[in-house]
């Protein structure tokens, strides 16, 4: 697959709008300045690369070389403006695929993803894209085939690190990475904010759960507990 022609889109405003960084952006971008030296050098990768603004921070950081895949046209393009933009254009390639399809075979030093993995199905969002935070009923969809790739795109000696709603089982990812002989450690841990167009969506079956647990409410607003979390090899530190 190839770069997108960097050619501004008469819809280009309503794209980066739909594009817009959340507070799990922030909390992985914040994980990561805290790693800093773990980006500096190194090969980088992110899946579901959305608005380009994470790739834009590791190129910051000093990444070597920046790589990024995402369903969306909308987000390649978007995505390869702004690195552009930034100075990042000669070291950037984003590709249009499905999850790993477009790097089959390659390896990363860092691999980076902040995934749709809200406990909810593809629905219609005013102002934001159909797959926005669409995890499936238990929020797992993507998250699962993500975990399960991730050791076969691993450079010797390197580290994932993602977004991880607390409710969407946690132990569950572990004993997914355990058997490609992968550790996860918790490296952050925050509160982030349910608006009501997605706590609306949510699956009962989770909510039943996870209500009282990881979801806090006060009154009309809801709060989640969410992760951003390190994977490595056993033995590797952190």
């Amino acid at each position: 697959m190839s770069k997108p022609r960097l050619v501004p889109d008469p819809g280009a405003e309503l794209a980066l709008a739909a594009l817009r960084p959340s507070e799990y952006t922030a909390a992985l971008i914040q994980v990561l300045q805290a790693k800093a030296a773990a980006v500096r050098g190194a090969k980088v990768l992110e899946i579901g690369s959305g608005s380009g603004v994470v790739l834009a921070a590791l190129g910051e950081l000093g990444a070597a070389s920046l790589c990024g895949i995402d369903i969306e046209e909308d987000a390649v393009t978007s995505g390869m403006l702004l690195l552009a933009e930034l100075g990042h254009g000669e070291t950037a390639e984003l590709y249009l695929g499905d999850m790993w399809l477009p790097v089959a075979a390659r390896r990363f030093d860092l691999i980076v993803a902040n995934l749709p993995h809200f406990p909810m199905e593809r629905s219609d969002v005013p102002g934001r894209l159909p797959t926005w935070s669409a995890g499936g009923s238990n929020g797992r969809a993507l998250l699962d085939p993500f975990l399960g790739g991730v050791a076969a795109h691993l450079a010797v000696g390197g580290r994932a690190i993602i977004t991880h709603n607390a409710f969407v089982d946690l132990e569950r990812s572990r004993e997914i990475l355990a058997r490609a002989d992968l550790a996860l450690s918790v490296a952050l841990t925050t509160l982030v904010y349910i608006p009501e167009d997605k706590l609306s969506r949510i699956s009962a079956a989770v909510l039943a759960v996870q209500d009282g647990r990881s979801i806090h409410r006060y009154g009309p607003y809801a709060f989640g507990d969410m992760h951003v979390v390190e994977i490595t090899r056993h033995g590797v530190a952190g």
